[in-house]
């Protein structure tokens, strides 16, 4: 797998770590930001040692979103085929993440913006820091809310009323906020965030793999099924775990009065 060179990449025992770090510019996203970060988690599909991702930034912010000089200023340049083509990549990030048959943990240290809120929307679980407000703030460039899968995905996670008023507005806030309406799985001080998200990696990485992975699956698949489809779904879901090595290791554990450790 190649590593990355505009960002940080560290792999300790079976979770990997990304973390944007160009704190000077509050994370922003550069095209080769941009193109590394969608590569990645399409590489990690295949790195069997990699359990759980986290994703997280440097100093004040998470991710602030696209670099005001270094993407927006030159898409003016570009003509609608050269636009589109930005936007699918950017769109492609989504998808490798939300398709990633691992978890991704976005552990927020900070605010949250545009382009970051729209890869920690995309991301399993969030865990936020106290100061990690956060807004979808396309319109407030004269762009759709509709951006990066926050249209489709946002409802899904707090609602549409909510998330047709942020999506509308662009308007910041708070991580309090955030937690209550759900978008936010937890809040934090600043100093616990690392802890915080370690601890419920390392839970995770401890894991059956195989049906943690099934269960993203299952939850995609099944956001635009109705019950029937989705109970029959589940069925043949489940049906594999049970073919599954680990589930016959939990159950000699639970006999054996031990913990279980999983492939």
């Amino acid at each position: 797998m190649k590593s990355p060179t505009s960002f940080q990449f560290q792999q300790t025992g079976s979770i990997a770590t990304i973390t944007l770090n160009r704190p000077e510019r509050l994370n922003a996203l550069t095209f080769e930001v941009y193109l590394e970060l969608t590569e990645l988690f399409a590489a990690l599909r295949s790195e069997d040692s990699v359990k759980v991702v986290v994703i997280t930034g440097t100093g004040r912010a998470f991710c602030s979103g696209g670099d005001v000089h270094d993407i927006i200023g030159e898409l003016f340049n570009r003509d609608m085929e050269g636009l589109l083509e930005f936007t699918r990549m950017t769109c492609e990030l989504i998808k490798n993440i939300r398709t990633l048959p691992k978890p991704v943990i976005a552990s927020l240290n900070g605010t949250t913006a545009g382009a970051g809120a729209c890869i920690a929307l995309a991301a399993d679980i969030r865990i936020a820091s106290d100061t990690a407000k956060i807004a979808f703030l396309f319109v407030k460039v004269g762009l759709a809310g509709a951006d990066m899968g926050a249209a489709y995905l946002l409802p899904r996670v707090i609602g549409l009323a909510k998330a047709t008023e942020l999506l509308f507005t662009g308007d910041f806030i708070s991580a309090d906020e955030a937690q209550r309406l759900g978008l936010y799985n937890k809040v934090v001080s600043a100093d616990s965030l690392t802890s915080v998200t370690t601890a419920l990696a390392e839970q995770l990485a401890r894991g059956p793999s195989f049906a943690i992975a099934k269960t993203k699956e299952m939850l995609n698949r099944e956001l635009d099924m109705d019950l029937v489809t989705a109970l029959e779904c589940e069925a043949q879901a489940q049906a594999i775990c049970m073919q599954h090595p680990d589930y016959r290791e939990a159950y000699e554990a639970f006999v054996a009065k031990r913990e279980a450790k999983f492939q």
